[in-house]
């Protein structure tokens, strides 16, 4: 194992790292924008791409799965080619997926593109390990919380976006815009950001990178469709099931091989496992506001609760949630870096459990949902801008890429299975008004009940991770492979 190559030591002080920061967390946050880029135009899809609810509906689903198949790849090739290569390869998919949708006018093209979108997944974490390799050592904690935090501000600024181009322009710009932004992000990264030098090179678990991947899209499958299928059904328990008997399989196969996709070995670390653990918490706390507030402020007035606003509305009411998300990532940064990122990750928790039952008795206006969103950002922007901490100062300096890459894949199955329990929530409580079935306010409480109590859980994994370690642990660890940061010993 080496410590960081001369090429990144002499980028650090030819380059301004304020750029090195900004450019990356943008490609982040134009990755992000792929998860709420279509939502203004769901309803629409079927009609536009001449074809039924339940196909249109892949075009949101091969995202998702796209996704979680190359994020965990993305991440070991760049551990072993190089991040910024990676990064520049991912980039280009997001631009090209973007193109292939921009042309669309069927159904086909629109979720081949929509795949290549997903392969995009990787840019967060192959930043916030291209970081580790070239930024100086002060600026590392508050570069990869900012960078971390992209994955929620992107999705949160990109709805009143999405929303305000779907209300004046052909829906095609949707995707022209994110063909554009995609495109200023892979030059910029391209003539801005400096290479930490070559991989470590080494051979890719083409096995382990088959079965997780076919692993992934059973059991994320399953999740996905289960409302549309019945969570009853054989194709749905088919797909859990082997699902999760694939993934056993797999993990047996991994500790067995030499060079493993995941080093399993490394993420049951006690400070690895539970920060995993605690993202998965965190994904479902986070992506529960996204299902229930801007619902609530579409629905009719009449209903009672509903706000009877626009989607531009609840959109913009979504913005103070990933602005404060954004501010408060630094400081958690901070925070880690004087009591350890243990203790960012436990205020974020108990803010965002906070925001949530704040929200319990503050959804009769869209600025009191604006105000809970901002909590909600606050305590998020906490815990995302810790994950980096924990996971780089507990894993070698040749596997950041990799284990970044599967800590933000637990966020995003998170993500998945608040989608799916949030759906059958709704469904089961939904109310008939005249022929139309409409989700009661009781469903709604109980989606922002369970999201409180994820943070809550989330909060107590906390507990139990290593207590802090001396300021720079984290720094250190970049410079001595294989070292246990900050507390893990």
């Amino acid at each position: 194992m080496t410590t960081a190559s001369p090429p990144a030591d002499a980028a650090r002080t030819s380059r301004s790292s304020g750029a090195i920061v900004a450019i990356l967390a943008l490609g982040g946050i134009s990755v992000s924008l792929m998860q709420t880029l279509v939502i203004p135009i769901v309803g629409q899809l079927p009609a536009l791409l001449h074809t039924s609810a339940a196909n249109a509906a892949w075009a949101i689903t091969a995202t998702l799965l796209a996704a979680a198949v190359a994020t965990p790849i993305s991440g070991r090739l760049g551990d072993m080619i190089g991040k910024r290569p990676l990064l520049l390869v991912s980039l280009g998919m997001m631009v090209a997926g973007s193109v292939i949708c921009a042309f669309s006018e069927s159904l086909l093209p629109m979720v081949i593109g929509r795949i290549l979108q997903g392969f995009s997944s990787g840019v967060i974490p192959l930043g916030i390990s291209l970081m580790r390799d070239v930024l100086p050592l002060e600026k590392l904690g508050s570069a990869t919380a900012v960078m971390s935090a992209s994955l929620g501000v992107g999705g949160a600024l990109g709805l009143p976006a999405a929303a305000l181009i779907a209300d004046h322009l052909d829906w095609h710009m949707l995707f022209w815009v994110a063909a554009a932004l995609g495109a200023v992000v892979f030059v910029l990264v391209l003539t801005l950001i400096p290479s930490a030098g070559p991989g470590r090179g080494g051979r890719l678990d083409v096995t382990g990178a088959i079965g997780l991947s076919a692993a992934l899209i059973l059991l994320l499958l399953g999740i996905s469709k289960g409302k549309d299928w019945g969570w009853g059904e054989p194709a749905t328990l088919g797909c859990l099931i082997g699902g999760l008997a694939l993934a056993l399989v797999w993990g047996w196969y991994e500790l067995r091989t030499e060079q493993p996709l995941v080093d399993l070995r490394t993420t049951a670390r006690r400070q690895v496992l539970l920060t995993n653990l605690a993202s998965v918490m965190f994904g479902f706390s986070m992506f529960a506001q996204s299902l229930v507030f801007p619902q609530l402020i579409q629905l009719p007035a009449e209903t009672g609760y509903g706000l009877g606003r626009s989607m531009l509305t609840a959109g913009v009411a979504m913005i103070p949630g990933g602005v404060v998300m954004l501010l408060t990532a630094p400081i958690s940064a901070m925070v880690s870096r004087r009591y350890g990122a243990k203790i960012s990750l436990m205020i974020g928790a108990v803010g965002v459990a906070a925001g949530y039952a704040l929200g319990l008795v503050m959804m009769d206006a869209v600025w009191q949902l604006s105000v809970v969103s901002g909590v909600i950002g606050a305590g998020v922007g906490f815990a995302y801008g810790s994950m980096p901490a924990l996971i780089m100062g507990a894993v070698p300096i040749s596997e950041t890429a990799a284990a970044n890459s599967f800590n933000t894949l637990v966020r995003s199955i998170g993500s998945s299975a608040s989608s799916a329990v949030a759906g059958m929530v709704l469904a089961s409580s939904a109310v008939i008004v005249g022929s139309v079935s409409i989700p009661a306010e009781g469903g709604f409480r109980v989606i922002l009940a369970l999201a409180s109590g994820a943070a809550l859980v989330a909060l107590v994994v906390g507990v139990f991770l290593p207590g802090p370690a001396r300021p720079g642990a984290v720094a250190s660890g970049r410079h001595r492979a294989g070292r246990v940061g900050s507390g893990a010993r």
